[in-house]
Formats: C-alpha cells, structure tokens, sequence
C-alpha cells in the first residue's frame, strides 16, 4: 500500500471517530431519529468527507441495516438501546465503526460486554492470524459476561469502495482454520445480546447498493440508477437521499431497480428471540506487518 493511499484509509477513520464520537454525545431522549441521522451526515460533510454507508440507527432487539427514512417518526425514548454504526468514505478508502448507547442511561452489562470483547480482540490483533482466536476472544468475552453473541453477524474484509468484501469474521469460533489478510483493512464488530444469539430478515429496509446493469425500460429510472453509480458507485445509500434529490417520483424507481435486480435491497435485521443487542466496531489497517486500528 502506498503512503498516499494509506493516508486516505487512516483519515477516513479518523473522520468516523470523530463523527461515531459526535453522534454519542448529542444522543438524548426526545429526539427524532430522522434527526440524528440527518446530523450525522451533516457532521461527515463538515469534515470533508462522504458516507461509507448510510447511518445504520438500529434500537433495542434491532441488530443492524434501520435507517430512517425521509418520512421517519421514530422518537428515542430513555432506556434504548442505540446502535450507531456509521462509516467514511475518502476517495473510497472506508472506515466501519460502531457504538452503543443506552439513551438517557449509563452503559449496561450487556453493553459493556461488546464493547469489552472488541477491547480484547485489539489486544491480540494481528495480520494473518487465526480468525478462529478472534470469534473464540469474542465469544468468551460475551458468554463470560452471561450474554450471547450474534452467531450470524460479524467483522468482514473491506477494499476501495467495498464495505463487505473477503473474509468473514465470526463473533464465535467456527473452527474454520481461516486466516485474516497481511495487508489492508478488516472491521471487527462484536454484538452481543439477551437473546439466542441469531437474527432474521424483519423487514424491507431504506439501504439500497448497486447491483448490476440492467435493462430499464422507464425514463426515470434509467436516469436514477446512472446517478447511483456515479454517486455512490458499489456504496450502500438511502433511499432519502434519492428522494430528496428527485422527488417522490424515486420512490417508484428505486422500486423497479429493485425488482430488476439492478439494486439489492438491505433488509433489516432483528434478533429472532426479541433480544436486546448492542454492537461495537473498530476499522484495522495492516500494513507491512503493523496493525493500526484507524477508528480508535
């Protein structure tokens, strides 16, 4: 990796710091949720720099991929448990980072026990290691703490304008004898939970990524996905952001491409029990054989 391009991976994560940091300090009850989001994308756009992904604002059994949406009603009440997952993107070079909240409280067991699972995978990350020790520092850092970790959600690889690309990285030990990449960029995100440790599709979500090229008879549509790809390119949008760029008018659009699998559509995740969830994420860039966590 050269210098220039590192340093574009390094200061997207330092802007996700700044901004996950941001959002956890304006965090109150009383507030709108669509409010929030659209702070946070304020804060990136102040700092110079676009989205890695839609703020993903998931609540209490919700695990991850809510975004409010343009007509959003949700209003956080004292005692959920918030997910702010969050990401820049610098010329493409991304950071994935993630915290949790329990609004208008004090940090609890449940999120301590994330938040100190991830502590303990930086204390052993390295390039190239067993993937296997890390969902095994995670999951007994959870169990240890008497909850459950998210069997089906974890860490993933991530390259120039791609948050999920190449290795998967359990929050349990699969015993796969998979190893992390030398060089580049991973996320790791533990979830712990009250639950059984499992999610399920709930619902649609308002996450939308390009997919592929596709036949598309309508005008409009046409003209929107030729904007997605050369806006966000192979990075996960909202469906508001369309819509208030083209109006309501999108709404359909987004539903062609849609079906026509030119976009894929993320649904979003609840943890299948009801199970509260918390989640914390840190971005690590290897390089030479040196680990530089950019989100911390």
């Amino acid at each position: 990796m050269d210098e220039s391009e590192k340093e574009r991976w390094i200061k997207a994560g330092r802007i996700g710091k700044e901004v996950r940091e941001y959002a956890v300090s304006i965090v109150k009850p009383g507030m709108a949720l669509l409010d929030l989001a659209r702070n946070i994308e304020s804060k990136f756009a102040q700092l110079g720099s676009k989205l890695a992904f839609p703020p993903n604002l998931s609540i209490n059994d919700t695990a991850a991929h809510y975004s409010p949406g343009f007509d959003d009603q949700i209003i956080l009440k004292e005692g959920d448990m918030l997910k702010i997952d969050i990401g820049a993107s610098v010329d493409g070079c991304l950071s994935d980072t993630a915290a949790t909240v329990v609004v208008g409280e004090d940090p609890s067991p449940l999120v301590n026990a994330s938040r100190e699972a991830l502590e303990n995978v930086i204390k052993i990350m390295k390039p190239g290691m067993s993937i296997d020790e890390i969902g095994e520092t995670i999951e007994r850092t959870i169990r240890g703490a008497g909850f459950s970790p998210i069997v089906n959600l974890g860490g993933h690889g991530i390259s120039l304008y791609n948050v999920h690309e190449g290795e998967f990285i359990p929050n349990v030990n699969q015993q796969n004898g998979k190893k992390l990449r030398m060089e580049g960029v991973v996320a790791v995100e533990p979830f712990s939970t009250t639950g059984n440790g499992y999610v399920i599709d709930s619902s649609s979500g308002e996450i939308f990524m390009f997919q592929s090229d596709r036949n598309v008879r309508d005008k409009t549509a046409r003209e929107i996905l030729e904007f997605i790809k050369s806006e966000y390119k192979t990075l996960p949008f909202s469906r508001r952001w369309v819509v208030e760029k083209y109006g309501r008018v999108a709404n359909y659009a987004l539903d062609v491409l849609t079906g026509n699998k030119a976009l894929y559509r993320f649904p979003v995740l609840k943890e299948e029990s009801g199970g509260n969830v918390s989640q914390f994420e840190h971005t690590f860039l290897f390089d030479r054989g040196e680990v530089t966590v950019t989100t911390l």
